[in-house]
């Protein structure tokens, strides 16, 4: 029997042909928000290498948007040309191309992580003022501008108008990014939104911003192409989000036609957070059976037979990888010799790779089958 990473999953018109897809990861190689040859070449080799989904960094929606300088973006029309080229890269090596829409809020303008500065980029060197629910200052970081109810709605605006730019470059999917401390994020979580309007104080309130970029992005994304929301399951601390309140959440918005949580943690505020491999896979389960929509699982998922033995306990429809991508392209062609799986043999797919006629399993590019292990 086929192991369940290597079954394909279908989510409105669309099949990813496996359940090993691409964490999202910034690369924070991009000049006023242009993708170049790095990232086709990054997000292309992933696509070579086995994954179902190849989703791209968080893009951001408005130049203000992006958590360093250096961040990829679709807030102008220019952008869309170079995106497409770098989809049509990964879609011809068998894989789906996706976007993640994505707003840094307080934790925009920023030094890229290996450079030896920290903190705020000064608006002398590039940086920018931040904007964020409340004037909350992420931790080392500059004090935010609290966003108005009309900046608010601007910014819904925003998201609409990248994932139409996403749809005309090409990506078969989205991810709205509301996890990691980052804009959406901030909105949600009491630590950060001390708000007494109509986007602030209850549960509700908070994640009224949320919805409201939901309806818009999937109102703009084509009907048979699926909507992904990236959320952080919990805060890790006292008196921040619980996996019960992102349940909650989650359960909003699959009545808003959101197609897949994507389930990862923290972010928002400095916290004690116990890594361990597979560390985030119960919060997922959890937001699965409240909100009945499909998951997926992030967070130190190494190999093959973790990825199978998560997928095989029934709680999570698809597991991202993220580091341990970066060290290894081909990690899902590894996963599927660690699962026992010989590469096809036979004619090449039109897209150049071998797989099943089905469109799963383990897709080996003809060039490679020299490679093969056994």
């Amino acid at each position: 029997m086929t192991p369940h990473l290597f079954q394909p999953l279908t989510l409105r018109g669309t099949t990813a042909r496996n359940r090993a897809w691409l964490a999202p990861m910034c690369q924070y190689s991009s000049t006023d928000g242009f993708v170049d040859d790095w990232h086709l070449v990054h997000l292309a080799s992933r696509a070579v290498g086995g994954f179902g989904l190849v989703m791209s960094e968080a893009t951001a929606v408005v130049p203000e948007g992006r958590i360093t300088p250096h961040d990829a973006g679709l807030w102008t029309d220019e952008h869309v040309e170079p995106w497409a080229r770098v989809v049509r890269a990964v879609q011809g090596a068998g894989a789906l191309a996706g976007v993640q829409l994505a707003h840094a809020g307080r934790k925009a303008s920023t030094h890229r992580p290996w450079s030896p500065a920290r903190g705020s980029v000064d608006p002398a060197d590039g940086g920018w003022a931040t904007v964020a629910p409340s004037s909350v200052p992420f931790d080392g970081l500059a004090v935010p501008h609290e966003l108005s109810a009309s900046d608010v709605s601007a910014m819904v605006d925003a998201f609409a108008a990248a994932a139409v730019r996403a749809d005309r470059a090409g990506f078969d999917v989205a991810e709205i990014h509301a996890a990691h401390g980052y804009l959406l994020h901030q909105f949600l979580s009491p630590l950060s939104n001390h708000r007494t309007d109509a986007y602030g104080g209850t549960a509700g309130n908070r994640a009224r911003f949320l919805r409201e970029v939901v309806t818009a992005v999937r109102d703009a994304w084509p009907d048979h192409k699926p909507l992904l929301v990236r959320l952080s399951a919990t805060d890790w601390v006292e008196g921040g989000l619980t996996v019960e309140d992102t349940a909650a959440v989650a359960a909003d918005l699959a009545l808003l036609g959101a197609d897949l949580v994507d389930v990862s943690s923290g972010g928002n505020v400095l916290a004690d957070i116990p890594v361990g491999p597979g560390y985030q896979v119960p919060l997922a389960h959890r937001v699965r059976e409240v909100s009945g929509l499909p998951v997926s699982a992030v967070g130190m998922v190494l190999d093959g037979p973790q990825a199978e033995q998560v997928l095989r306990d029934g709680g999570v429809d698809a597991v991202m990888v993220g580091r341990a991508a970066l060290r290894d392209p081909y990690w899902v062609l590894r996963a599927a010799h660690e699962l026992g799986l010989p590469a096809p043999v036979g004619v090449p797919a039109p897209v150049g790779v071998h797989g099943d006629a089905d469109g799963g399993g383990p897709l080996w590019p003809a060039q490679y089958l020299r490679g093969t292990w056994g």
